[in-house]
């Protein structure tokens, strides 16, 4: 009993000091990524996806395993009450991004802690609990602009921004009857978005200007699901799923500074000659978008999957304080597949791994010069066992390794064209710690 118990000490420990890492992290984190398209909206928008749901594309709605291995869906929390073990599961993602204009190209590589997500449920394959944190929006850029006039004088812009959006959250999810399920989460999304942009003539003499926007975000969203199971005999089933986030309205406080400054002959900055405006905590509301996701997935119990999904966001409802970017509405759909040739198989490791391939398209929430920035990717990924405890048989190790293969934008009309390689590593574990053992 005495060893059980320090088990468990030692367990609660190992979770209360990622939580505090990543969350620590969470919040003082600053660029995770290279885009010129993160400066629109919130940034670039990542999904309450881990690494094993975004190998088959990002397919989510329909993503429901009773049976085997247990893995967190937080997209779609009707998926809580396949969870039969404590899960556990945590990662880091790394991206190399090309950016390429007419003219220019440029290659960047940026890398970030993912997320840390536990569940466990709460009557097995009737009801679970599952809470977390991971990025919600990431913001990142830094490029220059030029324009010469009719006057023959040429002016510089910079534009810069760093930050994002993170997401906290707990959910619970039920089964009502043999094969309908529901689930909700409560978010509590937090962060910083900076942005800053400079304007300075390259004649003399001059004086340059530039203006800084912050927007300190901390409120409370909601998302949903359901799930309906049609056994197929045989261990088949085709599973039908919807999910969804509310418009929430959650708070803002923008700070605005609007300055002026000089530079000298080697291009070096002094310091600021005035302050033209500088406003401090104005509070307001930021307007999330509804969204929707569908999707269905045809399985046979731990062998194979394979799937679809389709989504849209009211990106056009979206309100940020002080921004006035005209966004559209977005829409997307995901194909994914998975299979493991014997889960059960003892003398071929091969055979135990899951293979996952997938494909994504969106219509992002962004048109410039009347050109939708379209995006694409194909994803692919492995879910590689590891050894199992050895003092316990009732744990069971995962590592789940994906790659995504895209590209966003186009040449077009002078705009760029981004393509990017992202590495999702994610480590998954499950476990029975809430057993209530007997002893004679």
């Amino acid at each position: 009993m005495k060893s059980l118990h320090l088990n468990m000490y030692k367990r609660i420990n190992y979770i209360t000091a990622v939580l505090i890492v990543l969350t620590s992290i969470s919040v003082n984190a600053q660029v995770t990524t290279q885009s010129p398209y993160s400066r629109y909206g919130l940034g670039n928008v990542r999904g309450s996806l881990l690494p094993q749901l975004r190998a088959m594309g990002g397919i989510s709605s329909g993503v429901f395993t009773p049976n085997g291995y247990s893995n967190i869906n937080m997209q779609n929390p009707a998926s809580y009450p396949g969870i039969t073990h404590t899960t556990l599961d945590m990662g880091l993602s790394g991206g190399f991004t090309e950016l390429k204009t007419n003219s220019a190209t440029e290659k960047s590589f940026n890398s970030t802690l993912g997320h840390l997500a536990i569940a466990f449920p709460v009557v097995s394959g009737k009801s679970a609990v599952s809470f977390g944190i991971l990025p919600y929006t990431q913001l990142g850029y830094s490029y220059t602009e030029s324009e010469t006039l009719a006057d023959g004088n040429t002016y510089k812009y910079l534009n810069s921004g760093e930050g994002g959006l993170t997401k906290a959250y707990i959910g619970f999810g039920q089964q009502i009857g043999d094969h309908f399920r529901v689930g909700g989460n409560v978010e509590y999304i937090f962060g910083n978005l900076l942005e800053s942009r400079s304007f300075e003539p390259q004649f003399a003499p001059s004086i340059n200007s530039r203006v800084q926007n912050k927007n300190s975000v901390g409120g409370i969203s909601y998302s949903y699901g359901a799930q309906y199971s049609i056994p197929l005999g045989r261990r088949k089933s085709i599973t039908l799923g919807y999910s969804g986030s509310s418009s929430s309205s959650i708070n803002s406080e923008r700070t605005y500074i609007a300055t002026r400054y000089l530079t000298d002959a080697l291009g070096e900055e002094s310091t600021a000659l005035d302050t033209v405006s500088n406003i401090q905590g104005a509070k307001s509301k930021l307007r999330l978008p509804i969204t929707h996701n569908f999707g269905f997935t045809y399985q046979k119990d731990n062998k194979w999957m394979v799937g679809a999904d389709y989504r849209t966001g009211k990106w056009s409802n979206l309100i940020i304080p002080g921004d006035n970017d005209v966004l559209q509405d977005s829409w997307g759909y995901s194909l994914g597949a998975q299979i493991t040739p014997d889960f059960t198989s003892i003398n071929n490791y091969f055979k135990r791994i899951e293979y996952r391939i997938g494909f994504q398209y969106d219509k992002t929430y962004i048109m410039l010069q009347d050109q939708d920035i379209n995006q694409r990717a194909f994803t692919f990924g492995l879910g590689l066992p590891l050894a199992p405890n050895v003092t316990s048989r009732t744990s069971a190790y995962k590592m789940n390794l994906t790659a995504e293969l895209g590209r966003r934008g186009t040449l077009s009309n002078s705009l760029v064209q981004e393509s990017y390689f992202n590495i999702h590593l994610g480590f998954t574990l499950n476990d029975t710690w809430f057993r209530r053992y007997k002893f004679n």
